[in-house]
């Protein structure tokens, strides 16, 4: 049977918004709304919540178990190895993979993105290569043999931390595919990387009917219709983070 798992990357020691995870978001916490939205997802056969072994994410892991969860704990700084991990204790054919700061990210994607990889046979699907989403609705789905050709082949600390950087950087030596937005919407930004992302996300739902949780649609169209949302300046660029060590790590190679 392949099975279909959906894989969250959460810790509590986040540089830029420390515990942003466990953070109130309309009355529970930011992560348990990633939880039980990805849940929802009819192609996946489990959610697991990937953390560390630090004391600290003990809280992560209770979160997770107590909203239906697995749970795999593993390195703090090599995320890959976490997902190598999580894959082998949780039966994982294919591994979709979500990260915890995305608590808008909309399980009819996810099913989309699962059916994309699965139709066309590929070793990675994801809505990255180019982006046409929102910051915030970023989704990957690849092959745990895929993903254990990651882990040979991924020798630089930053490729480790941020998973699949080695085969977006070299996405010619695998099998791709892209799920493409009828409309490129990557300009806007609804990820929680910053107090005042988590701000802007909590008047988008605070706004909108609870249930079911909106969908992309009723996201864009609210967000579309406040201008105040779509004030963005002094926020963090897409893939801020990533890009800066990247960098670093191709003037290292330079010198």
């Amino acid at each position: 049977m392949m099975r279909n798992v959906a894989i969250i990357q959460a810790r509590v020691g986040s540089t830029r918004f420390p515990a942003k995870v466990l953070a109130d978001l309309c009355g529970k916490p930011m992560l348990a709304h990633v939880i039980e939205r990805v849940a929802l997802a009819e192609t996946l056969d489990a959610v697991v919540v990937a953390t560390t072994t630090e004391p600290g994410d003990d809280a992560v892991a209770d979160l997770a178990v107590a909203y239906g969860a697995g749970v795999t704990r593993g390195s703090v700084d090599d995320v890959l190895s976490r997902y190598v991990l999580a894959a082998r204790e949780h039966d994982a054919a294919v591994v979709v993979r979500v990260t915890s700061d995305c608590p808008l990210v909309d399980p009819e994607l996810v099913d989309r993105l699962v059916r994309i990889r699965a139709s066309t046979g590929a070793d990675y699907a994801s809505n990255e290569l180019p982006p046409t989403y929102p910051q915030g609705y970023d989704l990957e789905a690849l092959t745990t043999d895929c993903l254990q050709r990651l882990d040979v082949e991924s020798v630089l600390g930053y490729h480790r931390e941020h998973v699949t950087a080695r085969l977006r950087e070299h996405a010619d030596e695998y099998r791709v595919a892209n799920m493409v937005n009828a409309r490129d919407l990557s300009g806007i930004r609804l990820t929680v990387d910053v107090p005042a992302d988590l701000e802007r996300v909590r008047a988008i739902l605070t706004a909108l009917p609870p249930q079911p949780p909106p969908n992309l649609a009723a996201v864009v169209a609210y967000f579309e219709s406040e201008a105040t949302l779509q004030d963005q300046s002094g926020l963090p660029s897409r893939d801020e983070r990533y890009r800066a060590q990247r960098d670093r790590a191709l003037r290292g190679d330079a010198q």
